[in-house]
C-alpha cells in the first residue's frame, strides 16, 4: 500500500496513512481517462448552433437569368452558397453530442487519475480543514502553509464554511467525494483531500 503523509491546517506534519492500491495504486489507463474527460467536455455542450442551407434561405426562387445565350455562368438560384446571402454547405444544425462511459469504465478512469496524483507527488491529505466562519483570508492561509496555488480540495460533507470561504479564490475547486470526477482531478496541479474524505472515497469505490 502507498503512503502518504498527513498534514495539519498550518502546513505540518502530524502522521501518516496508507492508502488502499485498489484505488490509489492501479495500473493508470490513459486511454479511460481521456475518453472520460472529452465525454464530460462534450457532454457540456449545448448543441444549439444552427445555420440555414440553400433551401431554407428566403428568396432565390426564380433564375436569375436565362440559361444560355448572356455570355455569363449559368446560375440557378442567388441564394446558392456561393452567392452573398446565400445557403451555407453543410449548414450545422441543433444536435446533442453526449456520449457515456459505462460504470466500470467510469470507476477505472477515476480510479487512475488518482493514482496519477499519488505517482505524481500531488496527493496531500489534511488532518481536517474546518472553520468557524466563512473566512476567505484563513482558506487562503492553509493553502499557503500547503504551498499551494492550483488546487482542487476535497472534504467528505458540503461543509458550508469551507466551500464559501474557499469560492473567490483563484486557481480554487471545493468538491465533495460524491461529486469528483477525471477532469476536475488532471486540470487542477494539487488534489488536496481530508483524512475522512480518504476513509469514505476507500469505502465507496473499493
Amino acid at each position: 500500500m502507498a503512503k502518504v503523509s498527513v498534514y495539519n491546517m498550518e502546513g505540518k506534519q502530524v502522521g501518516d496513512m496508507e492508502l488502499n492500491d485498489n484505488i490509489f495504486g492501479v495500473d493508470v489507463n490513459e486511454h479511460l481517462m481521456h475518453m472520460s474527460v472529452i465525454g464530460q467536455l462534450a457532454n457540456k455542450r449545448q448543441g444549439t448552433q444552427s445555420a440555414k442551407t440553400r433551401s431554407e434561405v428566403r428568396g432565390g426562387g426564380a433564375k436569375p437569368w436565362r440559361q444560355k445565350g448572356t455570355g455569363r455562368a449559368r446560375q440557378g438560384s442567388i441564394r446558392a452558397p456561393h452567392w452573398t446571402g446565400g445557403g451555407v454547405v453543410f449548414a450545422p444544425k441543433p444536435r446533442d453530442y453526449s456520449f457515456k462511459l459505462n460504470k466500470k469504465e467510469k470507476r477505472a478512469a477515476l480510479k487512475s487519475a488518482l493514482t496519477t496524483k499519488v505517482n505524481d507527488n500531488k496527493f496531500i491529505v489534511l488532518e481536517e480543514l474546518k472553520f468557524g466562519e466563512i473566512k476567505t483570508k484563513k482558506m487562503s492561509a492553509v493553502l499557503n502553509n500547503l504551498n499551494v496555488n492550483k488546487a482542487l480540495v476535497v472534504i467528505a460533507d458540503n461543509d458550508k464554511n469551507v466551500v464559501l470561504s474557499a469560492r473567490n479564490i483563484s486557481g480554487i475547486k471545493t468538491a465533495s467525494t460524491s461529486t469528483i470526477n477525471v477532469y476536475d482531478i488532471l486540470k487542477y496541479d494539487t488534489f488536496i483531500v481530508t483524512k475522512d474524505a480518504v476513509a469514505t472515497m476507500q469505502e465507496v469505490y473499493a
